[in-house]
Order: structure tokens, then sequence, then C-alpha cells
């Protein structure tokens, strides 16, 4: 491999680790591409709205004397040509999104067992005590908020917004903090089957009672 073969190699997207930047510029060239498509477009619709179809030979076989032919086959070549560069860069927004995403993802993973190598370090790993649930999901409706923030029947609440065990008193407190996050997600951790999970829940209006569309009930403490 050449020296300007191996530089090319590493300034490639595939090379190299993807940035928002990197997909800011893409976003800006797909602007750039559909302007031009659309520039183009205009041209064809000034030469009589011939179109990308549209013969130019009239009914005797003759170039039509009505338009522009040369303008209109640039026209034309123009936006096929577009369309292509517009598939292209689509496509490189696509990976380089799935890309960052996925750095994203491993990222958190590393975080996640950092902190619990140092939890462990510390000596807080296996003393710490399970978190304990205040409340526990009585029933879903179907189609409800509850629902599509995947909330489930027998789901013991560790927290429910600024609602936890400590300053958990009455059902009230839930409700409360519903009535003030209308529209706005809420983060929930439930126990589900031995595990925690974290949920994020929207009080909405739908076409059931209530904002949540599910029943808690308290647990005895």
């Amino acid at each position: 491999m050449s020296e300007k073969e191996a530089k090319a190699s590493r300034d490639s997207p595939q090379a190299r680790e993807v940035t928002v930047s990197d997909i800011q510029e893409l976003m800006r060239r797909k602007d750039e591409i559909e302007a031009q498509i659309k520039a183009n477009y205009d041209v064809l619709e000034s030469q009589k709205g011939v179109g990308m179809n549209e013969p130019l030979v009239d009914c005797e076989g003759y170039p039509r004397a009505d338009v522009d032919l040369y303008q209109v086959r640039t026209a034309r070549h123009n936006i096929v040509c577009l369309q292509n560069d517009h598939k292209a860069v689509m496509k490189q927004v696509e990976e380089a999104l799935h890309q960052l995403h996925a750095r994203d993802k491993e990222k958190q993973a590393r975080d996640m067992a950092e902190a619990h190598r140092e939890a462990l370090s510390h000596g807080l790993g296996p003393s710490l005590s399970p978190p304990q649930a205040f409340a526990k999901v009585n029933s879903i409706s179907a189609g409800s908020p509850a629902s599509i923030a995947g909330l489930q029947v027998d789901d013991e609440i560790v927290e429910f917004g600024s609602v936890n065990t400590q300053n958990f008193q009455s059902l009230q407190n839930i409700g409360s903090v519903v009535q003030h996050s209308e529209g706005k997600p809420l983060n929930v951790t439930v126990i589900r089957r031995g595990e925690k999970h974290q949920l994020r829940l929207v009080p909405t209006r739908w076409a059931g009672k209530g904002l949540l569309g599910c029943n808690i009930i308290p647990l005895q403490r």
C-alpha cells in the first residue's frame, strides 16, 4: 500500500470514530443536495413542466421547439446524479448514527462496570441491601401511559419520580407527583422478579381514566 492510499484509509469514516460534527456535516451535505435537486426540478417546471419522463419530440418525431432541449436534458441528468448522491449520503448518516449510538452504549456499559468495581473495592457490593419497595402495580390497562412505559403487573416500585421508600407516606404522594408531571417524563424504578428495572413514564391524558392507566397499591412496611 502506498503512502497516499494509507492516508486515505486512515481518513475514511470506517477507519476513525464518528463524531457529532461528522453527522452535522453529512446533514448539511444532505440539505445541500436536496436544494440542488429542487433547483433542477424548477428548471424542468419552467420548460412547460416537462418533468422527468415527458417526450422531447413532437408527434412527427422532430425535437420539440417549445422547450430548451439542452436545459431539459441537463436538468434531468443532474437530478438522476443528485438522487444517487442523496441516497449515498443518507446511507452514511444511518451508519454514522448507528456507530455513535453503539459507542454510547459501550461507554454506558463500561461506566456501570467501573462503578460496580469501585463499589466492590470499597466493600460496598455484597453488603449493600437490596432496595426496598413501597408499592406494587396491581393492574394495568392496555394502551395506557403505564403500559407504554413498560410497567407490568406485580412490579414493585422502589422509586416513582421524587417519591422513594424514605419519604413515601401514602398513595397521595404518588398522585401529587403525577398531577404535577403531566406531559413530563418521570423516572420510575421497579423490582421485577428480583431484578431492578428503570423506566420512563410520562403521565398523559388518554382514552381511559386518569393519567397513568394503572392501579398501584401500597406494600406493608
